[in-house]
C-alpha cells in the first residue's frame, strides 16, 4: 500500500474555562475530527458536562499559561496530526474538507488558516483582523511546538510551513463588556510576563506606545474601513496597550525584589558607649 497516500488522523483540540456559553457550536464544527480533547481550567458552569456529549477527552488543568496548556493537549494527543481550534472559533465544513484532502498527502509540517473575525456582530475585513494568522493551527506535533508563554504564545517549527485557503470564523467579542474582560485578563498576563523579562515601565510608554497602537489598527490596518466598528477596536487596543504598562509599573512598584532595590539604606547611628 502506497503509505505516502494514505490519511492522516486527526486530534483537535480545545482550551477552556467557562465556555458553556459557546462550546456546544465549536464541538460541533470539530466533530469529523478522530479524537477531541478539551483542556479545561476548572470550569464550573457545565463546560466538561459539554464537551462530555460530543465524545471529548477532557483533561482538568489549573491555568499556568496558554503556551504550557497547548503542549499539554498535544502531549495528551493520541494522533501526530494537530488541529487547534479556540473556544471562541468555529472549523467551516470548507475547512474540514481541506485538511482532510491536505493531509491525504501532506505537503507541509505546519500550516497557518486563515481567520475571520466579528466583532459585535460585524465581519471585520481590516484592523488587522483579517486573515488574521497566529501560530499554525494545523501541525505534525513532531516538527512544531509553542513556546510556554503566559499568552500571545508563540511558536517552534522544524520544518516547511505552508498556508490553508478556508476559513475559521471567530467571535471573540460579542459585546463591549466581553472585550474589556478579555482585555483586562490579557494585560495582566502580559505585564506578567514583561515582569519575568525585567521589561521597564516608563510614562513615555504610557504615553506613545498606545498613541502607536491607535495609529497602527485604525489608519496603517485601515481600521478607518471597518467604520465605527474599526475606530472602537482600535481605541481598545489603545486601552489594552496602556493597561499592560500600567500594571507592569504596578508589579515593579509591589514586587519585594524591586522594593529591596529601592529602598534607601537605613541610617547607622553611632552606638552609646
Amino acid at each position: 500500500m502506497d503509505t505516502q497516500n494514505t490519511q492522516k488522523a486527526i486530534t483537535a483540540y480545545v482550551l477552556t474555562r467557562n465556555e458553556a456559553r459557546q462550546i456546544r457550536e465549536t464541538l460541533e464544527s470539530i466533530e469529523w475530527a478522530d479524537e477531541i480533547i478539551v483542556v479545561d481550567s476548572f470550569s464550573d458552569d457545565g463546560t466538561v458536562e459539554i464537551a462530555q456529549e460530543y465524545g471529548a477527552r477532557v483533561i482538568s488543568s489549573k491555568f499556568c499559561g496558554f503556551g504550557a496548556l497547548r503542549n499539554l493537549a498535544v502531549d495528551a494527543a493520541s494522533h501526530d496530526w494537530i488541529l487547534s481550534i479556540d473556544a471562541d472559533e468555529r472549523c467551516t465544513p470548507e475547512l474540514a474538507v481541506e485538511i482532510r484532502r491536505e493531509l491525504g498527502a501532506p505537503r507541509f509540517d505546519a500550516y497557518h488558516v486563515p481567520r475571520w473575525s466579528h466583532f459585535l456582530g460585524r465581519l471585520m475585513r481590516h484592523s488587522g483582523w483579517y486573515p488574521d494568522y497566529r501560530q499554525p493551527q494545523l501541525f505534525n506535533r513532531n516538527r512544531m511546538r509553542y513556546r510556554e508563554d503566559l499568552v500571545h504564545e508563540g511558536f517552534e517549527l522544524k520544518g516547511r510551513l505552508g498556508y490553508l485557503k478556508q476559513h475559521v470564523i471567530q467571535y471573540p467579542w460579542p459585546s463591549l463588556e466581553v472585550a474589556t474582560g478579555k482585555l483586562q485578563r490579557y494585560s495582566t498576563l502580559v505585564s506578567q510576563r514583561y515582569d519575568r523579562k525585567d521589561r521597564k515601565a516608563s510614562l513615555t510608554k504610557m504615553i506613545l506606545r498606545p498613541m502607536a497602537m491607535f495609529c497602527k489598527v485604525y489608519l496603517l490596518k485601515q481600521g478607518f474601513r471597518d467604520g465605527l466598528h474599526g475606530f472602537i477596536l482600535a481605541c481598545l487596543y489603545a486601552q489594552y496597550t496602556f493597561l499592560k504598562y500600567a500594571k507592569l509599573w504596578e508589579l515593579r512598584q509591589t514586587s519585594p525584589v524591586h522594593l529591596a532595590q529601592t529602598q534607601p539604606e537605613p541610617v547607622k547611628r553611632p552606638v552609646a558607649v
